[in-house]
């Protein structure tokens, strides 16, 4: 049974937001319990919000529902043309009790990037942050407080349509769910090992690499098993030139002798967040940064010569990871200078202290949710 709360004033984006509370939500024992180890999307709060698009009415209905099924038409676009975006991001819990997030609005942006490539509207930054406000809103108690867990966000959005033909859909549907998680390294962040794909590629020139759609992470579900059983957590890729993109879920950093940092930069290259926020933390240090091509013989040879001495990965879920070694077909890559590990290691604590309220949050990249 569910209970429908009477609407509400019009939001700043101009909607009539309505509520309908979940009376089969989780009772306080049970979750309590799933927080104390929620894993990672392994369990998910008791709401979701769900906005509407047409052709015709724009951006309307939007809700506050019970967590629950999504009913589909068979001839529903999404299942047939994979028109279809997402986003990830974190709410986390400060000591005073508050609920933040962090950099929402360049989720917004990413997202309307992402919807204009596979031709879906894109969705006003006000509607994306007043749904992640009110999601959190009624799973506030959702939001975990242990150290180094958070609230997972996953705003998408997909052609809901029913029609057989390759257009763009005249219907298309908004949802945003959450999941708790816990801390990514409950023993410490240890140095991951990758493998490099050279049968099989990310994206392509002209793609869809640089947009946060499903159909990117599912090529790279085949090589990332492949690299599992390399002995590899991740897989790296390269573009026909042979330049470093990055890996099945996470972008890559290299560390020069000299401080200075290298980051791959193409059109086919998803750009993270998460790793703007670490190479500015850097630069604030005083360290260089580069956004270019980078080859993976320019890698080889920089570590033959010491001229590069480390790498790490970046993204949502791990922050930051130091890389220990790049498995080839024929060669390998070693990184075993613990200085970069160190700068890697100090950069992760610097950028999560700013999102758990630990440390000035000096650039105002928090966005409170619950006020």
């Amino acid at each position: 049974m569910t209970i429908n709360l009477p609407l509400q004033a019009p939001s700043p984006a101009g909607l009539i937001w309505q509520t309908v509370r979940n009376e089969q939500a989780k009772s306080p024992e049970a979750r309590a319990e799933i927080l104390a180890d929620p894993g990672f999307g392994n369990h998910f709060t008791d709401h979701m919000v769900d906005v509407c698009w047409s052709e015709k009415g724009g951006w309307h209905r939007p809700r506050v529902t019970p967590y629950g099924p999504i009913s589909l038409d068979p001839a529903a676009a999404v299942l047939h043309y994979a028109q279809e975006v997402f986003e990830g991001m974190k709410a986390y819990r400060h000591a005073d009790g508050s609920i933040r997030t962090f950099r929402p609005y360049e989720n917004a942006a990413r997202m309307q990037r992402s919807a204009r490539r596979l031709a879906l509207p894109e969705l006003p930054s006000e509607i994306f942050i007043e749904s992640l406000r009110k999601l959190v809103e009624v799973d506030a108690e959702w939001v975990p407080g242990a150290p180094e867990t958070s609230l997972y966000l996953r705003p998408f959005m997909f052609a809901k349509e029913a029609f057989l033909g390759v257009r763009p859909a005249k219907k298309v549907a908004y949802y945003v769910i959450a999941s708790p998680a816990a801390a990514y390294f409950p023993g410490g962040v240890a140095p991951v090992n990758i493998w490099l794909s050279t049968q099989y590629a990310r994206a392509g020139k002209g793609g869809t690499g640089a947009a946060k759609t499903g159909g990117n992470y599912a090529s790279s579900l085949l090589p990332q098993a492949e690299a599992h059983e390399k002995g590899c957590q991740q897989v790296a890729f390269l573009d026909d030139a042979g330049n470093l993109e990055e890996l099945g879920g996470m972008n890559v950093v290299i560390v020069k002798r000299d401080g200075t940092l290298v980051t791959p930069e193409s059109a086919s290259i998803l750009e993270g967040i998460t790793r703007d926020s670490i190479l500015q933390l850097a630069a604030d240090r005083g360290h260089t940064v580069e956004r270019r091509a980078l080859s993976i013989d320019e890698w080889r040879s920089g570590v033959e010569s010491g001229d590069i001495v480390g790498a790490f990965a970046c993204g949502t879920a791990a922050v930051v990871v130091p890389i220990g070694r790049l498995l080839a077909e024929d060669f390998e890559i070693v990184h075993t200078h613990s200085e970069a590990s160190d700068l890697a290691l100090s950069l992760r604590e610097e950028l999560t202290d700013i999102q758990y309220g630990r440390r000035e949050d000096r650039h105002g990249w928090m966005l409170r949710l619950d006020a």
